[in-house]
């Protein structure tokens, strides 16, 4: 691995922390892996962007699927979970989520998260697209990732854990030999520490969530702007498969010009029974997959755009009436809550949804214990590409790959003595080695992106946004090579920067894939390629900042670490 020597145009370090590991956010993949860390005796510091409550974990409505019920088995969510990622999911990395996800469920109630409990007083268990056994635990009816956030927030504050809220993390820091050293980071507002810092420490753990925001329509919180999949590339990881990006296909359609984070109307809700319907009340889902409504998502949310191209419309339908008030009222108070603050009563009326941007199946490259090509840097929960997912994620299986990862990450911490290195950072370039967009940027990328590389792509609409895109980045280079001036350094225009960085790689990567597998849906190739295109695409940033693009040879990932890295 090579450092590219790239860093964001910021102000020099004013204060630093010291640690043995530094974990960067706080969804299920970073909080486990703080606590399992804390618990292996290593001094932890947690790094989040917002409020330790605050990231995406909280919004994840459906549940986190494990093999809990009686007949269950974790053979079967593997065969569930395959064929769901089309041909690209590591059967290995597969093999180890579902093998080690119900017990480390099971720690995660001990943790202290509360599930919701049938009348025997067992885990009450539910259905999602692609999965052939209710297996989905739920809490709260439809509030099963903020039930979980609660959980392991208490755990880390009963731990007395050092945390920093409010922190953008900017860059990595590596030592002369190109091992990881700690980050920088920038802390907004009021408290202990303000501005840009550094935490020192021999291991960082990239758990900084998704990157929905570089789409105009998500139901991403405004925080997941790739951060971490930008700063890794900076740093010189591979990133692999961020072509594949899962469209929700049911989210509250709020008018066609709706911007930002909306209201998702989880899959669960057909999982009990709910209909897609068109404005004439036809099921069209029937026909196109035995299973309906409850296909694995690329197929209900391709079923869903082609209606609407079919019959000019903007939107379908999800109906669910005849559940009826109470069902609605004690199952899924979260939605019915949030369809009813925009107008609609799902009780008496179809909800009108459409697909939008949702979650990464691909990130950061890591091997079964999280490592990234990085010495030192390792990467859990969406920001990584642990092979999980393939081409389209299974439902719930994001929070169960956060939990088990999370646990590998720190155990393998531990095991190698990592943190017994005195990290030794290179002091940062006195010149800024990558330019900054001005806030306004965030917006154009949004659209390039949704009109481009949105649910349906070509090679004609991927060339245009490439294109648009790289006037975007030229504009700014060119500023900062001929006269050394830049965006001014900030929240604003680091987080429109990095969604630059992340839109340029997954269209690139977009554009090379000429076939259509799981969520990436090509209408110019609209078959899928086994022979040509079962197989990853890796991409890291070159010194230039220009992209290196590969294909592996194979579907499994080769190895992130040299051999003699491996300790």
């Amino acid at each position: 691995m090579t450092s590219t020597g790239i860093r964001l145009h910021a102000p020099a370090p004013g204060w630093s922390i010291d640690a043995d590991v530094v974990v960067v956010g706080s969804g299920v993949a970073g909080l486990t892996a703080a606590l399992r860390c804390e618990a292996a005796g290593l001094t932890t510091v947690v790094v989040t962007k917002a409020r330790l409550d605050d990231g995406s974990t909280r919004w994840a409505q459906g549940g986190i699927a494990a093999a809990l019920g009686d007949g269950d088995t974790p053979e079967q969510h593997l065969d569930d979970t395959l064929v769901a990622g089309a041909g690209l999911c590591d059967e290995e990395a597969v093999r180890i989520l579902v093998t080690e996800g119900p017990d480390a469920v099971r720690r995660l109630i001990a943790t202290g998260a509360r599930f919701d409990e049938s009348g025997d007083g067992g885990l009450e268990l539910t259905r999602e697209g692609g999965h052939h056994r209710r297996r989905i635990a739920h809490a709260g009816g439809d509030a099963t990732g903020a039930e979980i956030s609660r959980a392991l927030v208490e755990a880390v504050r009963a731990r007395g854990m050092r945390t920093v809220e409010n922190a953008l993390v900017l860059d990595l820091l590596t030592d002369a030999e190109g091992r990881t050293a700690g980050v920088t980071l920038h802390v907004m507002g009021e408290g202990q520490h303000d501005g840009v810092g550094a935490v020192h420490a021999p291991a960082v753990v990239l758990a900084t969530g998704g990157m929905g925001q570089v789409f105009s329509a998500t139901t991403n919180p405004p925080v997941s702007t790739g951060d971490g999949v930008a700063l890794a590339l900076r740093a010189g990881a591979e990133v692999s498969d961020l072509e594949f990006v899962q469209f929700h296909p049911t989210v509250l359609f709020l008018g066609p010009d709706a911007e930002g984070q909306q209201p998702l109307v989880s899959e669960a809700v057909r999982g009990e029974g709910a209909h897609l319907v068109d404005a004439d009340g036809v099921r069209f889902m029937l026909g196109q997959h035995e299973l309906a409504e409850l296909a694995p998502r690329d197929i209900v949310a391709k079923g869903i755009v082609r209606r609407m191209l079919d019959n000019d419309a903007e939107h379908m339908y999800l109906d669910a009436r005849h559940f009826g008030a109470e069902m609605w009222e004690n199952r899924f108070p979260t939605i019915l809550a949030a369809c009813r603050a925009h107008g609609i009563d799902p009780v008496t009326e179809p909800v009108p949804v459409a697909p939008a941007a949702h979650y990464a199946s691909g990130g950061v490259r890591t091997d079964s214990r999280g490592r990234t090509t990085v010495p030192g840097l390792y990467a859990c929960g969406e920001v990584a590409c642990t092979g999980v997912h393939g081409a389209n994620r299974l439902a719930s299986n994001s929070l169960l790959e956060g939990l088990v990862y999370a646990e590998r990450i720190a155990a393998d911490i531990a095991a190698t003595g990592l943190h017994t290195r005195v990290p030794q950072p290179l002091p940062t370039a006195e010149r800024p080695a990558h330019p900054l967009l001005p806030p306004e940027a965030r917006l154009a990328i949004q659209r390039i992106m949704t009109r481009g590389a949105g649910v349906l792509r070509s090679e004609e609409s991927l060339a245009e946004a490439a294109d648009r895109l790289h006037r975007l980045h030229a504009d700014a280079r060119d500023a900062l090579d001929e006269n050394g001036k830049t965006a001014e350094p900030g929240v604003d225009t680091w987080e429109a920067t990095n969604l630059l960085c992340v839109a340029r790689v997954l269209v690139e990567a977009a554009r090379r894939r000429e076939e259509t597998r799981g969520c990436h849906w090509r209408e110019d190739r609209p078959e899928r390629d086994d022979t040509a295109w079962r197989r990853h695409i890796v991409v890291r940033l070159n010194p230039d900042r220009s992209l290196a693009v590969r294909t592996t040879d194979t579907t499994d990932f080769p190895p992130t670490l040299p051999q003699a890295q491996e300790q």
